[in-house]
């Protein structure tokens, strides 16, 4: 115990494992075939995390601006990747060309803006601050885009005619599209107001949790969350607005007809 934190040893944190093999056992009585992926789960989360942990002690300890821009360029890449594996079928060459672009936009706008005018971190590139704020505002803005896509590529299937036929009375395709857009971005927004609305009574979150359990004051944690939560917020917000901004436009032609093939 050190400053008020219980260290955790190995064989403390091997004691949690037990909840695994509960699961496990629930699977098994139950039938449900799914034991394998709890196994490979529990394996990636723990060799993910230990190398993790050892990777950011390395980086804090050693702060440099171009190894903090690697890591936020690599978290970049890997959410748009995810977002077109996610989507291997529905994204269309213009559409990915647009997540491309408004992820990082999006993210990059929330991110720069908390760090250096809200917290106004020094020197600008320290990692201690970079790179788990960026992985908590990447990571939300990913789940927004996702959401926004998905709402927005069912929408176009699903009223298709209603589209075409607004088109055919003299709607422009923004004014045709007006209620899909404005559908997809409150699905997009949804998740993250739903936390912040039972944040401090339903659940404390995992950023606050895990200062308070490193010994920070509560109120100084609360400040912290707070401040996440907001730029997590406009994270999703812009890279989603973003997106939508330019995505519905891949659904129609030059003509300004609604492409027959979504």
């Amino acid at each position: 115990m050190d400053n008020g934190v219980i260290e955790l040893t190995f064989w403390q944190v091997l004691l949690g494992y037990v909840f695994v093999v509960l699961v496990l056992f629930v699977l098994r009585k139950r039938a449900i075939k799914r034991e394998t992926v709890l196994v490979i789960a529990t394996f990636r989360m723990t060799l993910q995390l230990v190398a993790v942990g050892y990777v950011l002690t390395l980086i804090i300890e050693n702060p440099h601006p171009l190894i903090t821009l690697a890591v936020l360029l690599l978290m970049l890449a890997f959410a748009v990747f995810t977002v077109f594996r996610k989507f291997k079928e529905d994204l269309t060459p213009s559409l990915k060309k647009v997540v491309a672009i408004a992820l990082p936009a999006g993210s990059l706008l929330s991110l720069g803006y908390f760090l250096f005018v809200v917290i106004r971190v020094e020197p600008y590139y320290n990692p201690q601050y970079f790179i788990p704020i960026t992985g908590m505002i990447v990571g939300n803005s990913m789940t927004g885009i996702t959401l926004g896509i998905h709402t927005l590529v069912n929408r176009f299937t699903d009223q298709k005619d209603a589209v075409i036929e607004a088109l055919h009375l003299g709607a422009t395709p923004k004014g045709a599209s007006h209620e899909i857009v404005n559908e997809a971005f409150d699905a997009a927004i949804m998740p993250t107001v739903n936390n912040m609305l039972g944040m401090g009574i339903i659940f404390l979150p995992g950023m606050m949790t895990g200062q308070i359990l490193s010994g920070v004051a509560p109120t100084t944690a609360i400040l912290y969350q707070i401040g996440v939560m907001l730029g997590i917020l406009g994270g999703v917000a812009l890279s989603t607005y973003f997106f939508l901004l330019m995505g519905y436009r891949t659904f129609f032609n030059k003509d300004a007809q609604l492409k027959t093939t979504l």
